[in-house]
């Protein structure tokens, strides 16, 4: 497969010490990460700090929380191992600027999760209210006028927009040359409209109650896929310097993963289990979610008339109200349908063509072996799912 040499960051720059990332990125690579989303985000508050205060306490506070409570980091993972499986360098200054925009994902991430969360009315995010639920219970707590829905999902929107502003500020100062910007330039202008793209039919969805397995599927791509392994790829190859073929095997293994992974997650957000990213299980039927596995059920139950069970989940989906014994009934349908296992079989097949995507790209040690690694842990069953 072609090559280029990996990018160098701006002229002038020096090889920072290893010591200066808090851990070597090639073994704790969410380590590093953590240290610089906090470094970036101390920076930050500063600033707007000396313009209001009060803005820095409220939003910006939030935000930190947010971004620093929870997260396996796994966006930065597959971008810092598409660097490394590309020539890219395990160290020195052209791995931190690198590492940088591996960082600026985790605030794009940051930006999704509190706009979904007040879309969907997700109560908590992580162990803890979500963002417009926070903002709502100060407002109440501190006797301010006015509704404290409205402020706290006015709120979150600002600090849902102010994660996104952020990222983009990140990617432009993380240190690359002229080139190396240019090459990761089209993957991170694509990557912030398919986020949007993809939360937009997602609401869209529910709004209809679309059930085609094959829309449920790329609104999964959209919303999830693309932005959690497929873009990272090809973000990382990109800085590498990677030539053509070796990005569209790098993107067929990240298209195949990214579904995988979120069909695991939808499984885990109706079944429960340590994968479900911090939400109830349960919400993404009383959200009314147009998911594949609710997609195959329908299928299903239409194909072999089993029109009290269709009636049921129909009924189910979108209803705020379940009782969890409601919730109960409906684990109890998807599995009867077969819904449960053809999603598991799908995941299985994605997760195996991904691994084939990757053995065709032959990528560079240490991650040809960590990368398929990552694709398998981001696919995996979960204990309780």
């Amino acid at each position: 497969m072609q090559r280029r040499p990996s990018a160098h960051v701006r002229e002038g720059s020096h090889d920072a010490p290893a010591h200066a990332l808090g851990a070597d990125p090639d073994q704790d690579t969410a380590a590093v990460i953590g240290t610089l989303l906090a470094r970036y985000l101390t920076q930050r508050r500063e600033e707007a700090a000396r313009s209001s205060e009060q803005f820095a306490k409220d939003v910006i506070d939030l935000l930190v929380d947010v971004v620093l409570r929870g997260g396996k980091r796994t966006r930065p993972a597959f971008l810092w191992w598409s660097w490394r499986g590309c020539g890219g360098e395990s160290g020195g200054a052209n791995a931190e600027a690198v590492l940088k925009v591996a960082t600026a994902l985790e605030l794009l991430q940051a930006c999704a999760l509190i706009h979904d969360d007040l879309m969907d009315g997700s109560p908590s995010r992580r162990g803890a209210p979500s963002a417009h639920v926070a903002f709502a219970d100060r407002h109440r707590a501190a006797g301010l006028r006015g509704d404290a829905e409205s402020f706290g999902a006015s709120a979150a929107v600002l600090a849902g927009d102010l994660a996104l502003v952020w990222a983009d500020d990140l990617f432009q100062s993380a240190g690359l040359d002229a080139k190396a910007r240019r090459a990761a330039a089209s993957p991170w202008q694509a990557m912030r409209t398919e986020i949007i793209a993809g939360q937009y039919l997602d609401l869209y969805g529910q709004s209809t109650g679309v059930d085609s397995p094959e829309e449920s599927l790329r609104v999964a791509y959209l919303k999830s896929g693309l932005y959690t392994v497929e873009r990272p790829l090809h973000l990382g190859a990109a800085m590498a310097g990677a030539g053509p073929d070796l990005i569209a095997s790098l993107r067929r293994a990240g298209r195949s993963a990214g579904v995988a992974f979120q069909l695991r997650n939808d499984l885990t957000g109706v079944f429960g289990g340590s994968g479900s990213a911090g939400e109830p299980a349960g919400e993404d039927i009383k959200d009314g979610a147009s998911t594949y596995l609710v997609a195959i059920a329908l299928q299903r139950a239409r194909a072999h008339s089993r029109h009290e069970a269709e009636r049921q989940l129909r009924d189910a989906m979108g209803n705020t109200e379940l009782a969890p014994e409601d919730l109960r009934q409906v684990r109890d349908l998807l599995t009867a349908l077969g819904a449960a296992d053809a999603v598991e079989a799908r995941i299985e097949q994605l997760t195996a063509d991904a691994l084939t995507a990757l053995e065709q790209a032959r990528l560079q040690s240490p991650a040809d072996e960590r990368l398929p690694a990552l694709v398998r842990r981001v696919a995996r069953r979960h204990p309780g799912s």
